[in-house]
């Protein structure tokens, strides 16, 4: 049965993004408000912990215990966690919460993002208005595609109904220790549930339960 609390997707005890996300009956609404909550944050963090840089409205606050390639490319408003890896030639186009823990891998870009703690981009991704769970994972080339070819507002697919979500630009919402496959992507408006898999080389559009796996042949079958 479709579900669009962030309660499903996401464990948030220990997350920055707890009073972002928890309550929300239609998680996908935090996307619009990111920016917002993110300038919020950095105005409660420790300076002491934290590098930071560019203006005040589109600052950069990135832990001193991070790890960022010379070849990173960063924009604000973005904070970069404790223990989070940014490998070589990563973009971040503005707008990122970026948790504990997580790692960005070579030639990722992320746009109005948010990577809760020991998230995963391997290498080759592109993540775009899309909220990443706690060790959830995207193998080499995953993307979510975040913008319909007709520029209207993204729609959840759930059976034969389309679910209105009154936004342009929405990506994926990628449950707890999801993982996707190698080269998948994930259509606008997609939804993955804790747990569960989409096959490398998929196309995927719609809702994934929980421990459920996505398999090339277009179904959607439980794990055992």
């Amino acid at each position: 049965m479709f579900d669009a609390r962030a309660a499903y997707y996401f464990d948030l005890q220990a997350s920055w993004a707890k009073d972002l996300l928890e309550g929300r009956d239609l998680v996908w609404e935090a996307i619009a408000d990111l920016k917002a909550f993110i300038l919020k944050l950095q105005s409660q963090l420790n300076p002491a912990d934290y590098d930071i840089l560019g203006p005040e409205d589109a600052a950069i606050y990135l832990h001193k215990s991070a790890r960022v390639a010379p070849s990173c490319v960063l924009q604000g408003p973005t904070i970069i966690g404790p223990g989070v890896e940014l490998r070589p030639n990563v973009f971040i186009r503005a707008t990122a919460l970026i948790e504990a823990g997580a790692s960005v891998g070579f030639s990722v870009e992320i746009k109005n993002a948010l990577l809760l703690p020991g998230a995963t981009l391997a290498h080759f991704n592109y993540c775009g208005d899309s909220i990443l769970g706690g060790h959830a994972h995207l193998g080499a080339g995953a993307i979510t595609s975040n913008l319909k070819s007709d520029h209207s507002l993204v729609t959840v697919q759930v059976g034969a109904e389309k679910v209105t979500t009154g936004l342009k630009k929405f990506g994926a919402i990628i449950g707890d220790y999801a993982e996707i496959g190698c080269n998948a992507v994930l259509n606008p408006g997609s939804m993955i549930g804790p747990q569960a898999r989409v096959y490398p080389v998929s196309m995927f559009r719609g809702f994934l339960p929980a421990r459920h796996v996505f398999k090339q042949d277009g179904q959607a079958y439980p794990l055992t």
